[in-house]
């Protein structure tokens, strides 16, 4: 659904936003390729279908950098999951530091940023849901939340 309006997204309290990407160095290497392509979805998935551990939503885009935007309600969640033995990420870190390395076929990185009240603002016009706007709750920005400078003095 298209919200018309100017909207806004809040959230409750502190949160993540969690960056990580990968870039395709050498696009011909398939076989090196292949496992780092895959291992992203399935994190995904078990992240959705468990709640508890604490993503709230992301966001992907896909070229010679994919990168996704990921929404975490805490840090503490964000690092039990990538040491978590029993998770998909550890197995998955372990397997590309032994098929790829620092061999300089793919690139990954992340960020890692903590957000609170008064530390972020956002706006959406003539879009669905989108971003934090899915992690957190939509509002309209008018009144008090009608400015950048508003939305950060309103948290």
């Amino acid at each position: 659904m298209i919200h018309k309006d100017r909207m806004t997204a809040q959230m409750d309290g502190d949160f993540v936003v969690f960056l990580i990407g990968m870039r395709i160095n050498k696009p011909l290497l398939l076989h090196k390729l292949v496992p780092v392509l895959r291992a992203m979805p399935k994190m995904l998935r078990e992240l959705y279908t468990k709640p508890e551990l604490g993503l709230l939503h992301h966001e992907m885009w896909f070229s010679r950098t994919i990168i996704l935007v990921q929404y975490w309600r805490s840090i503490g969640q964000l690092m039990d999951y990538a040491k978590n033995k029993d998770a998909a990420h550890l197995p998955a870190w372990q397997a590309f530091n032994k098929a790829v390395g620092t061999d300089g076929t793919v690139g990954i990185w992340h960020e890692t940023y903590k957000a609170g009240p008064g530390s972020y603002e956002n706006v959406y016009a003539n879009m669905p849901a989108f971003g934090l706007g899915k992690a957190g709750a939509l509002v309209q920005a008018r009144g008090h939340l009608k400015s950048a400078q508003d939305r950060l003095r309103a948290q």
